[in-house]
């Protein structure tokens, strides 16, 4: 039948689906933070809408603001001539999964969270702001509140993304 806190997490986290709560999952590496999310997206409403993983420590700190919000035509040297709709839009009617969100720059952490509370995107380069709709689900491996009261990571943020925390089980305590 299975791990009890994995089942546990599974069925708190079904309450919550397709509701304007997030989720920040907390695990350290390899317990299967991005398997659980993808598994709560497909049991949302939002199951036809786009899964997009972003890997937070994956990205360059230099192209994560491109990558994340976009940029217009021409924004910057190297820009691709028609401008990019961002990793933010593609979530658009899905979910937005952050893996590592602890290791986001604080720069971005700012720009991330005007767009959670205004729930628009404006893009490098300007132009108008777009508007953006998709469930998150954050996920890391760093406790976020040592984070914020050391200055490391935006409280703020933290109480924005921190609707519902689950403690993922490591494999070696899981039963099953």
């Amino acid at each position: 039948t299975g791990d009890v806190r994995w089942s546990a997490a599974a069925g708190k986290a079904r309450r919550i689906a397709g509701k304007p709560i997030p989720l920040l999952l907390l695990g350290e590496s390899g317990v299967g933070k991005e398997l659980f999310a993808r598994a709560v997206h497909e049991s949302s409403p939002q199951k036809n809408g786009p899964f997009v993983a972003i890997n937070c420590a994956a990205l360059p700190e230099n192209l994560i603001e491109a990558e994340l919000f976009g940029y217009s035509a021409g924004a910057f040297t190297g820009a691709a001539k028609e401008g990019r709709p961002g990793r933010l839009r593609e979530a658009e009617g899905g979910t937005l999964f952050l893996d590592e969100i602890g290791d986001m720059p604080l720069g971005m952490q700012t720009r991330l969270l005007r767009v959670l509370q205004e729930r628009l995107v404006t893009p490098l380069g300007g132009g108008q702001p777009v508007s953006v709709n998709f469930s998150l689900i954050c996920a890391t491996h760093s406790n976020l509140r040592e984070a914020a009261e050391a200055g490391r990571f935006r409280s703020d943020l933290y109480y924005r993304i921190n609707g519902l925390t689950l403690n993922l089980p490591a494999l070696r305590e899981r039963t099953d």
